[in-house]
């Protein structure tokens, strides 16, 4: 966990700061607004610094907290970053939505709970060494959920504070006695804290290789699904131009584009707010078509031409039965390409016996001819209606089932089929044949590369780690 570059840990005649001020740094306006944005985060510091050196006996020259005051990146950076989370004795973040999705704040606090933290007495009870302030007002359900288990009290703020946020509190001079109060009693929580838990300094941890404690939450995931051919399986008759190496190459609106199709779909996820990922669908199918809840929004888009395979087309009948609500299907097509033109009509039907069992009400992406998506224009301004339709269909499927058998979200029951795709690639002869039980994805196996949070805690009462654990 620790460093090899470091096996002395923190000098122990060192002076340990009191705090380190956790922020999100705000870029500046493109517009040149005046000063500089995060003038305010170093104004609320300096004035922490003042009131904890008033509470306290600490020594003239002594550092009473840490901020980071650049955005410098590189290894000096690193280094001192993680001299400063191995010794500081509170960590206190700045809560706002830029806080929350910045990898370098999430980075922050997975190394401050990597240390035990002891109470000063024996105690029941989980001790924490994090004071959160609420610099933007948020709701809970905003926060992350290494955040909502603090369940920190803010009411000893004023009402104000709570109300407001300390950033609004700092700007409108109405609320100058407000900030003040919000401030002081902030510095006699951290000084409360330092007296009441005994937080050992640790080795620096490497920085940059640290996870963020902050995972992009399931509702903001985008799973992009392609269902085309590789360059060497397209059927004969079929231009091989419009397709690449892989299947997530497809790239149908050329000349207009020679980017694949997914590449666009994932630039205006971006711009929703979502966190996308492509994937061919042979490595989507089993996950979709899993049992159980199911693991994140989705968006497949469908090359007709693939229907004309028959391990391809037994597929998408695949998919039709089991009708995944979270999954949104687009078909583009390409009204320009003269093979679309010589076949667009057989395709259309083909496309209709295959997808029988959809409700095209509710899947306006299969209403009337395929020249609705006909450009790269009019794919990019029906993907935020499929998007966000997937998205409101997840948010419905993932809440408990209220019984057996057929769900409200589409699953099916106990009894539902798992194709998987890649088998039936593997041996198109069996394409229909069901293949064993496989454990669907789960949680862990989605989250592996982020950190647990010490879910075995077999330690003794009244240790808990940085964030604590209530």
């Amino acid at each position: 966990m620790y460093g090899d570059d470091d096996p002395g840990g923190w000098d122990e005649n060192a002076e340990r700061p009191y705090f380190f001020l956790s922020y999100a740094h705000v870029p500046r306006s493109r517009t040149g607004g005046a000063g500089d944005p995060n003038q305010w985060v170093n104004r609320l510091f300096n004035d922490l610094c003042d009131e904890v050196l008033h509470l306290t006996d600490l020594r003239g020259g002594a550092p009473v907290g840490f901020m980071d005051q650049s955005m410098h990146q590189g290894q000096l950076w690193a280094e001192r970053l993680s001299q400063e989370l191995a010794s500081c004795r509170v960590f206190v973040p700045l809560y706002s939505p830029r806080y929350f999705t910045s990898v370098a704040c999430g980075q922050e606090w997975h190394s401050f709970v990597q240390r035990p933290v002891f109470p000063e007495r024996q105690s029941t009870e989980r001790p924490t060494g994090i004071v959160p302030v609420l610099w933007i007002p948020m709701s809970d359900h905003q926060l992350p959920e290494v955040a909502r288990q603090l369940q920190f009290n803010h009411r000893g703020f004023g009402p104000d504070y709570e109300a407001e946020g300390l950033y609004a509190l700092m700007r409108l001079g109405y609320f100058r006695r407000a900030y003040e109060l919000a401030v002081h009693r902030l510095a006699e929580r951290i000084v409360d804290v330092a007296a009441s838990t005994v937080i050992p300094p640790g080795r620096p941890l490497d920085f940059q290789a640290q996870p963020s404690a902050f995972p992009t939450p399931r509702t903001r995931q985008l799973r992009i699904s392609v269902l085309s051919y590789p360059q060497a399986e397209v059927p004969e008759g079929r231009n091989p131009d419009y397709y690449g190496p892989q299947p997530t190459d497809w790239r149908p609106y050329q000349p207009a584009s020679s980017r694949p199709l997914a590449d666009h779909a994932a630039r205006v996820a971006r711009q929703l707010g979502f966190e996308p990922s492509v994937h061919a669908y042979e490595d989507e199918a089993e996950a979709i078509l899993a049992e159980g809840p199911p693991t994140a929004p989705g968006l497949l888009l469908l090359d007709r031409w693939a229907l004309r395979d028959e391990t391809r087309r037994a597929a998408v009948v695949d998919f039709d039965r089991r009708n995944p609500s979270w999954v949104s299907v687009l078909e583009p097509w390409n009204s320009t390409d003269p093979d679309c033109v010589a076949d667009g009509e057989a395709l259309t039907e083909l496309s209709a016996r295959t997808l029988r069992s959809q409700h095209r009400d509710s899947r306006p992406s299969f209403h009337g001819s395929p020249a609705e998506l006909g450009s790269l224009e009019e794919f990019e301004a029906a993907l935020p209606r499929a998007v966000m339709r997937a998205k409101y269909a997840f948010e419905e499927s993932s809440r408990p089932p209220s019984g057996q058998g057929n769900q409200p979200d589409g699953t099916g029951g106990p009894g539902s089929a798992r194709p998987s795709l890649r088998r039936a690639f593997e041996s198109p002869s069996s394409a229909r044949e069901e293949p064993p039980p496989r454990r669907p994805w789960s949680r862990d196996d989605r989250d592996s590369d982020q950190s647990r949070y010490h879910e075995e805690d077999d330690s003794p009462p009244g240790i808990a780690f940085g964030g604590g654990e209530l």
